[in-house]
């Protein structure tokens, strides 16, 4: 199974101490260049940083087709084009990507794409965590992380954690 992570889904999963979910749920995860500049460069310090420089099932690969990154470089920026353009690539199984307009283009180039709520509705299903909502308040608290009440309450249903 080939996946290739953006940044944003790294950085949350990170924030709240679920970055390995990534590795118990698919394995290896791949991102670009880009992608590793804004964790590990541009975010030195912050979660996700270390973990993308150090974790052996992250790796980083250069983005071949350049006509890609080109075309989409004015609609996304640098993490998001590289990301679609490595999955298309590598024919990717999956891009893992929190970027509603990220996400569409990804689809409108028949690349399946989900984010960190999918992880987690995933990590629940296969009984890897026992309860998606205290992680997906800490997300919420910790990395303001942005969900709103409607998704909130599908998520929490999909997983059988109603909330009243």
């Amino acid at each position: 199974m080939i996946i290739v992570s953006n940044t944003s889904p790294i950085i949350n999963l990170a924030n709240v101490d679920s970055l390995p979910l990534l590795n118990q749920l698919y394995g290896n995860i791949l991102i670009p260049q880009a992608v590793f500049h804004e964790i590990a460069v541009i975010g030195a310090g912050e979660p996700g940083a270390k973990e993308v420089q150090t974790l052996p099932w992250i790796s980083v690969h250069t983005v071949q087709n350049l006509a890609v990154v080109s075309s989409l470089s004015h609609e996304l920026d640098a993490g998001e084009v590289e990301a679609i353009a490595l999955a298309l690539e590598l024919k990717a199984d999956l891009l893992l990507m929190d970027e509603r307009r990220g996400c569409k283009v990804a689809q409108r180039m028949k690349i399946a794409c989900s984010g960190v709520l999918g992880v987690f509705i995933k990590a629940k299903r296969q009984e890897l965590v026992v309860a998606v909502k205290p992680i997906l308040d800490d997300l919420i608290a910790k990395a303001g992380f942005w969900v709103d009440n409607a998704l909130y309450q599908q998520v929490l249903q999909m997983v059988g954690e109603n909330v009243p």
